[in-house]
């Protein structure tokens, strides 16, 4: 079942973005080339290379646009092509998310796990009380690349993964139908209103999942941990609205529903902090792809099952030229050891 001995309890998960993998010849955006044969190979093997190095068991991703491509890179890690999930890019004629067509319009989260699927479902539409009016746009009612949520078996102790994309802090411009721009860019007061647009949008998101989140681990004892590329910095209020860590300053009872940093709380802290970042931002490295993990992980918790015994950061990839580049974003990779 596992890359790593099953008598330890021990499984390393991992998140990364893939940045737009798809099948060869297969038009994602209409202002971006198809992968020939020749660049989804390079493509296919570069993944490969970098994910190899992290021997995960459960690996979170991001930007994928066709299922196919993702059970191919399941395929040369050493997993099956069932241990991958990701119903809103399915191939599969049957799908009815996709009709087999893949992504359309915006790439698809998905989940590759070693460990038996106990549940699967999507976080699809923005919580009610989340929902809030975007600028220009009215309410946001539906997450944009909706949240994957999985529940695994490991070694015996059921654990929920959430996965998320959350909307970048891009501009986002007005546009008509067909996609062309119904405002001046270059207007400073325009472009400050278009970033708020963004924010405001990745903030419902935010605070869907964190509802979400609440209602699975309210007065349970089964370990959560989301994962994924969050688009802003851990310490950001976007993030916090997810993990609720800071409450637990002012109320132990939050323990029981907060999501702690895995990179905080590792036994080996420190362990490469010198090189903690995931993403480079107009030349400033950041951490942007993040694990939380819920009370369960702590080991000073009475209710601990286990602990995270160490993150690594898997980032040198970021320093090549960009041309050289299979992905934009380094992978954070966690340790976790369940008690015997």
């Amino acid at each position: 079942m596992s890359n790593h001995a099953d008598n330890n309890k021990q499984f390393y998960v991992a998140t990364a973005n893939l940045l737009n993998f798809a099948n060869p010849d297969r038009i994602y955006y209409d202002n971006a080339p198809a992968y020939d044969k020749q660049a989804y190979e390079h493509k296919l093997h570069g993944l490969t290379d970098l994910l190899s190095k992290a021997n995960a068991d459960i690996i979170a991703v991001q930007e994928v646009w066709d299922s196919e491509a993702l059970e191919a890179l399941s395929v040369s890690l050493g997993f099956k092509p069932e241990h991958a999930v990701i119903p809103l890019a399915s191939n599969d004629s049957a799908s009815p998310y996709t009709q087999g067509m893949g992504a359309q319009g915006t790439p698809a989260v998905g989940i590759i796990s070693r460990f038996e699927q106990l549940e699967t479902s999507l976080l699809e539409g923005i919580a009610p009380k989340a929902v809030i009016d975007i600028p220009d746009i009215g309410p946001y009612e539906r997450f944009n690349r909706p949240p994957l949520v999985l529940r695994v078996d490991a070694y015996g102790q059921p654990i929920t993964i959430i996965t998320a994309h959350l909307k970048s802090k891009r501009a986002f411009f007005l546009r008509d139908k067909n996609g062309n721009l119904l405002e001046d860019m270059d207007d400073p007061n325009i472009r400050i209103r278009a970033k708020l647009r963004s924010l405001c949008m990745r903030a419902a998101e935010a605070a869907s999942i964190r509802m979400a989140i609440m209602e699975r681990l309210h007065h349970t004892r089964e370990p959560l941990i989301l994962l994924g590329d969050m688009n802003d910095v851990t310490g950001s209020v976007t993030t916090q609205l997810m993990t609720e860590t800071g409450e637990v300053n002012y109320d132990k009872s939050m323990r029981d529903v907060a999501l702690f940093d895995a990179a905080r709380i590792q036994a080996r802290y420190g362990w490469m902090k010198d090189v903690a970042y995931t993403h480079i931002h107009q030349g400033m490295p950041e951490v942007i792809d993040q694990l939380f993990v819920s009370e369960e992980f702590l080991p000073d918790s009475k209710f601990s099952l286990g602990q995270v015994e160490r993150v690594d950061y898997f980032n040198d990839h970021l320093k090549w030229d960009y041309a050289d580049r299979v992905t934009d974003h380094g992978i954070i990779r966690a340790k976790i050891k369940l008690n015997d």
